[in-house]
This record gives C-alpha cells, sequence and structure tokens, in this order.
C-alpha cells in the first residue's frame, strides 16, 4: 500500500489559525488612533487653506470693485450689492457699464456663504463671517475683512 506524503501547501492550510476577538479589538484601536491624530490634523489644514482662499478672493472682488469704479465713477452702493459686478444696475447708477460683466456670477466665500458688501457709493468694504457665520470670533471663526487686508 502506498502512502502520500502531505503538501506544504496543506500542511500551511491545516496550521493556519485565525486572528481572536482580542487581536482585532487591538488593530481597531490602533487604527482609530491614527484616524484620530491625521484627520485633526487635516481639517486644521483644510480650515486654514479655506481662510486664504477666503483673503484671495477678497482681493479679487476689491479688483473688480476698482473696474467697476473707473468705469462708473462710484463703487456699487450696498443697496445694489455685488450684484452690480454681474448685471447692469441700469444706466443711471452706471452708464458706462459692459458690455461684459466685471464677474461671470455673484462670489461666495470658502464657506459658500455670500459676502456681505457695504458701501456708500465713495468707498467699500467686503466681509466674510468665518467658519461660524457670526460676527467676531477667534482663529478660524474671525471675520475676514477687505479693509484689514495686507
Amino acid at each position: 500500500m502506498r502512502t502520500f506524503k502531505k503538501s506544504n501547501f496543506t500542511n500551511a492550510i491545516e496550521n493556519e489559525r485565525g486572528m481572536t476577538l482580542i487581536e482585532i479589538m487591538i488593530v481597531i484601536a490602533i487604527i482609530a488612533g491614527l484616524m484620530a491624530v491625521l484627520g485633526s490634523s487635516a481639517v486644521s489644514y483644510l480650515n486654514k487653506a479655506k481662510v486664504s482662499e477666503t483673503k484671495i478672493q477678497l482681493k479679487e472682488l476689491g479688483k473688480a470693485l476698482e473696474s467697476y469704479n473707473l468705469s462708473c465713477n462710484s463703487y456699487p452702493t450696498t443697496d445694489q450689492g455685488l450684484a452690480a459686478l454681474v448685471t447692469n444696475p441700469g444706466a443711471e447708477a452706471c452708464g458706462n457699464w459692459g458690455p461684459d460683466p466685471f464677474l461671470k456670477k455673484e462670489p461666495k466665500d470658502s464657506w459658500a456663504k455670500p459676502f456681505i458688501y457695504e458701501s456708500d457709493g465713495g468707498t467699500f468694504d467686503i466681509i466674510s463671517l468665518g467658519k461660524d457665520r457670526k460676527d467676531g470670533g477667534e482663529g478660524y471663526d474671525k471675520d475676514i475683512k477687505y479693509s484689514e487686508l495686507d
């Protein structure tokens, strides 16, 4: 009678055992710890990027308002708002508007909220309320104002 020798593959399968519940829980705890550390850093970088992006948007809006002022001899009033950069506010407000708009669409800050625009026609300010969408604030919640940009 002939006997067959077991292959290495068969031996490996028979000797293999699964992970215990404790081992699985330890692996999950390590992964959760790594995600907490890396996740908070990623959120911080994202918030910093949104503040920087909003400052850039404010500077670009300032340039568009300066172009409007050159064409119309005044800035849009608070009532006309930033919409005056997108659609013609009428010949009474600006006789030299167009033919192309100063902006393609009304701008929003990095948190997808409209900017606050204030103007008496001679001066202007543009404000983003920051991450918290409330007046004031600290850190990423602080208001970002065109008049305070460097």
